[in-house]
């Protein structure tokens, strides 16, 4: 299957730890994704995917108006680029999960989706 790097997405959709569930699925709507990185300059705070958007919206009425940092994944299970992709699908298997984000030095560097590791 070769590496995460050879699918992984390198576009990254991000929101900060201040902005709305709104403005996150604002940014997920307009670009057709499935998740955005809440990022803190360069540093990876969490994950925001369209599950978290249906746990909000059913248990609060406001929901859109909260910070997004209530609703997030804190620190994501992440992936190296140059890990397996078999690895990669299982790890999202075995943890219910369909974004992983790629870390390289500490550094984001792309995003793998269950979509992309089963094309």
């Amino acid at each position: 299957m070769g590496s995460v790097r050879e699918v992984m997405a390198t576009n990254l959709h991000i929101v900060g730890p201040g902005d709305t569930v709104g403005e996150a699925v604002a940014v997920m709507a307009q670009n057709r994704i499935g998740s955005v990185l809440v990022m803190e300059g360069e540093r990876l705070l969490g994950i925001f995917t369209e599950r978290d958007t249906v746990r909000a919206l059913s248990q609060a009425h406001d929901a859109a108006r909260h910070e997004i940092v209530s609703w997030m994944t804190h620190g994501p299970t992440t992936v190296a680029p140059d890990a397996d992709a078999e690895e990669a699908l299982r790890t999202m298997l075995d943890n219910g999960f369909r974004h992983l984000p790629v870390v390289a030095d500490g550094k984001v560097v792309g995003v793998v989706s269950m979509r992309d590791l089963a094309g």
